[in-house]
């Protein structure tokens, strides 16, 4: 989008070193920043005429996030940085003065939705900066072209990225996090956070994969497998129970292959998580595909048989036909699926085994999909995610040779119709269950828990239950979910060992109050109104009562803190 300035910085990495600095060495940085502008004539007082408006740390933001478990931690740790350094996070698009767009490109609609939203703000003359996969993907194409970027691995610098294109500077951040020579994961995972719901803690395990499917489009954005190390997990989810989280979402773009780069695996890391979840709370794994879970059958039932790990497992197959998923490279067979299924259904009873399945893939015959359609009849999947084909920019399959458009919806109708015609939770009328609250249905009649097979149950909406492990009767089976009557007699159990965080508040600031507004390590504080300078913040509403200028006390305290470190 066109800036107030018309600046334009190619790559945020000719401003700033492309090591990661601290937030003690990027504010004393910060006076060596010298973005390139390309007005180079334009007149000083044009700046300081609008000083007041331009000040980063000011400003509101909307955060948008498209796409999976993934991306959506990838915006709370956006959503929290932006909180703690002094941004107030907003859920009005209409009222922020910067939206951040959290892009996906797994398929063509989501990244229109995407391309859409960008439009939007340029009419409403917002400033924007992209995230996410699209915008790492295809950083060149036409619709964002002067526009900022944040790369999937550089969200950890969301504050540097968002700060230029607040003052008008058009930045990019790219970049692959390195060590030695060897790819990281990622962002760290000790960053501010602001769950988007407080009870819920999403990990990444571990970025990008080790496959080559000729339909992705993710890979071009995440890249190879890069494993986070196990004591780096285990820590974040002790400091997520200890912040009032009683239920941990794993993901990454594989979570079966996580530990291949860095020699361990998943058991490895799942037994030591089991470790740290408290009674009552519960562990949900990612998605895994076939290859790699095949490995750890027997560890992965001990798993899922665990009281404190829902007995459910999401193993995308696609597609039915062996021919098929040859052109795919998915790198497994159909009879490799159906083993992990099946050892899986007979050593996990009643395992909740959610899969994915792609309607018209280029080259796929009558007969390929009448595989697939056997499939489905044979397992009655209770979740299922179809999928019409788009081919998307870049990929081998968007160059092969395309089934016709009417039979790819066609071919999504009758895979759709099929599912829709079984009831998978009607034997499950009468059972007593035990089961987790963690969230409010869609039309706010309900609240939504889960059972140990992480089966959506509705439960009355009573205050007392958010966040506690509940004894229900099932009295009603719908396609997608359970409705549970709560026994009489059963008390709620209190699975959080803390009093979880409010909603919108940021995970991971402890901060202690000083004199005068000014604020140093140890105690809470509501990030909307905080300017961190190193491990120190500013409270505006302090310094507003005492008549002092944000700009001068950021000045003081920055002089303050580097004769401490000094």
């Amino acid at each position: 989008m066109p800036s107030a300035c018309d600046s334009l910085i190619e790559d945020i990495e000719d401003m700033v070193s492309s090591s990661d600095p601290t937030p003690h060495e990027r504010q004393f940085a910060r006076k060596s920043i010298m973005p390139r502008s390309r007005k180079k004539n334009e007149p000083l007082s044009h700046e300081e005429l609008q000083a007041d408006s331009l000040i980063p740390g000011t400003q509101k933001i909307w955060i948008k996030t498209w796409g999976c478990s993934h991306n959506n931690s990838d915006g709370e740790y956006m959503a929290g940085q932006l909180a703690a350094s002094g941004y107030k996070m907003t859920d009005d698009p209409t009222d922020a003065d910067l939206w951040v767009l959290n892009s996906c490109t797994v398929k063509n609609p989501a990244e229109d939705h995407f391309r859409n939203s960008i439009k939007k703000a340029q009419e409403l003359q917002k400033k924007v900066v992209v995230a996410g996969c699209v915008s790492q993907a295809q950083p060149r194409m036409d619709y964002l072209k002067g526009l900022s970027i944040i790369g999937v691995q550089q969200i950890d610098r969301v504050v540097e990225v968002v700060d230029e294109a607040v003052k008008g500077h058009s930045v990019r951040l790219l970049g692959q996090k390195k060590d030695g020579g060897r790819r990281l994961g990622g962002a760290r995972l000790d960053l501010p956070k602001i769950r988007k719901n407080p009870l819920i803690e999403i990990i990444s395990i571990n970025t990008g994969c080790l496959n080559a499917c000729t339909y992705c489009k993710t890979k071009h954005a995440r890249g190879d497998l890069a494993s986070y190390p196990i004591e780096e997990l285990v820590e974040r989810a002790r400091q997520s129970f200890q912040e009032g989280v009683c239920e941990i979402w794993l993901t990454s773009e594989d979570t079966g292959a996580y530990g291949r780069d860095i020699g361990t695996d998943l058991p490895t890391l799942l037994w030591r998580l089991v470790e740290e979840i408290p009674e009552g709370a519960m562990l949900r794994l990612g998605m895994t595909n076939p290859p790699y879970i095949l490995e750890h059958l027997q560890e992965m039932a001990m798993i899922l048989n665990h009281p404190r790990v829902y007995g459910f497992l999401h193993v995308p197959v696609q597609s039915a036909s062996d021919s098929v998923l040859m052109d795919m490279k998915r790198e497994y067979c159909i009879d490799d699926f159906k083993k992990v299924v099946d050892f899986l259904k007979e050593r996990v009873p009643g395992v909740t085994i959610a899969t994915d399945l792609i309607c018209g893939f280029p080259g796929e015959t009558e007969e390929d999909f009448q595989e697939t359609v056997d499939l489905v009849k044979l397992y009655r999947f209770p979740s299922l995610f179809i999928n019409q084909f788009y081919p998307r920019p870049g990929t081998p399959a968007a160059k092969m040779e395309q089934v016709p458009a009417h039979m790819k919806k066609q071919r999504t109708k009758e895979l759709s119709q099929l599912f829709h015609s079984y009831n998978p939770y009607d034997h499950k009328v009468g059972e007593r269950q035990h089961v987790l609250v963690t969230e409010e249905s869609f039309d706010a009649q309900y609240y939504v828990s889960h059972n140990k097979f992480y089966e959506q149950v509705l439960v009355p909406k009573r205050a007392e239950f958010k966040g506690k492990m509940i004894e229900v009767d099932i009295y009603e089976a719908g396609k997608h979910f359970l409705k549970g009557r709560p026994v009489e007699d059963s008390k709620p159990f209190t699975p959080s060992i803390a009093s979880p965080l409010q909603k919108g508040e940021v995970s991971g600031l402890v901060q202690e109050p000083m004199a005068n507004g000014i604020h140093g390590p140890a105690s809470s504080m509501p990030s909307s109104s905080v300017l961190l300078i190193g491990s120190y913040s500013l409270d505006r509403e302090a310094l507003k009562k005492l008549g002092i200028g944000l700009t001068l006390a950021a000045a003081i305290l920055a002089f303050i803190v580097e004769k401490l470190y000094t």
